[in-house]
């Protein structure tokens, strides 16, 4: 296997690994006040969710929007393989002598369904869109700055992903409406700071792979050719 294939499937993996454990960890929250300017009251499940986006941008840039669309559609399989394996997990009982106990297994990795469904259905509009966005700007641009398809394919996204989930789970009746705006804003201003961070990032792995992976060519209808 040449290195363009070996470094699809790690970036894959780290896909995969980065949305599962969204839904593992979601259920905890922690307060962030970066510089003492604006505190977050956010999961920890928005920690590991941001690289997505990188890797699905990273992706669409190097080998275009086919493998892209493939790498979200396998983390969906991933994940609702997963989310079952811990249903099953959740439903068996525990022994007398199990250090983890029925009651607290359930509480940390008890999946509530209206959440899972709200996660899942923001999950695919929010990264098919990133990565039409991303192809539509690459064409706009004819291929030039990077910096502007990786930050506008994300924020646009990020913002569809936050507000989908939470009108979802509002409706559920899983979160109380008066919540909403201060759960959007402080969801999707985290979302866009890490999104501005993550420019020197897919810069910096471009430059180290100059010369070992071509940048994937594009289209006059934005779509980028596959090789």
């Amino acid at each position: 296997m040449d290195f363009k294939n070996r470094f699809y499937l790690i970036l894959t993996g780290i896909f995969i690994a980065s949305l599962v454990s969204c839904n593992l960890i979601f259920q905890k929250f922690f307060t962030w006040t970066p510089f003492g300017l604006y505190t977050f009251e956010i999961s920890v499940g928005i920690l590991p969710y941001p690289i997505t986006f990188l890797v699905t941008d990273l992706i669409s840039e190097l080998y275009g929007k086919k493998k892209a669309d493939q790498v979200v559609i396998s983390g969906l399989i991933a994940s609702v393989f997963v989310m079952g394996i811990v249903l099953i997990a959740d439903t068996v009982a525990s022994t007398d002598w199990s250090p983890v106990k029925n009651e607290t297994f359930h509480e940390v990795f008890g999946l509530y369904g209206p959440a899972v469904f709200a996660s899942m259905v923001a999950y695919l509009a929010a990264q098919f869109i990133d990565i039409r966005l991303f192809h539509f700007w690459k064409r706009m641009t004819k291929g030039k700055h990077l910096w502007l398809r990786n930050n506008g394919s994300t924020i646009v996204s990020q913002f569809v992903d936050t507000s989908t989930v939470l009108l979802l789970l509002c409706f559920a009746g899983a979160i109380e409406w008066n919540r909403f705006w201060s759960l959007l804003e402080n969801g999707f201003l985290f979302k866009v700071i890490v999104a501005l961070l993550d420019t020197p990032v897919i810069y910096g792995v471009i430059y180290v792979l100059k010369g070992k992976i071509d940048i994937a060519p594009y289209d006059k209808k934005g779509f980028a050719y596959e090789r």
